[in-house]
C-alpha cells in the first residue's frame, strides 16, 4: 500500500471513531432524558389515581330536562 492510501484509510477511521464517540454521548444524553421523564409519568400517573380515588361517583348520565 502506498503512503497516500494508508494516510486516508487512518484519517477515514478517526473520522468514523469521532462519529462514533458523538452518537454515543447523545445516546447516553436521550437515554438520561428517557429515565428522567419515565419518573416524572410515573409521578404524574400516581397523582392522577390519588385524585381519582377521592373525586368520588361520577353524576349519572340523564337526559337534560327539555327532553
Amino acid at each position: 500500500m502506498s503512503d497516500d492510501r494508508i494516510l486516508q484509510l487512518e484519517e477515514t477511521v478517526a473520522y468514523q471513531a469521532k462519529t462514533i464517540d458523538e452518537l454515543s454521548e447523545q445516546l447516553a444524553a436521550q437515554w438520561t432524558e428517557i429515565d428522567r421523564l419515565k419518573k416524572r409519568f410515573e409521578v404524574l400517573t400516581e397523582r392522577f389515581l390519588t385524585l381519582e380515588e377521592t373525586a368520588g361517583e361520577r353524576p349519572a348520565i340523564t337526559k337534560p330536562p327539555h327532553y
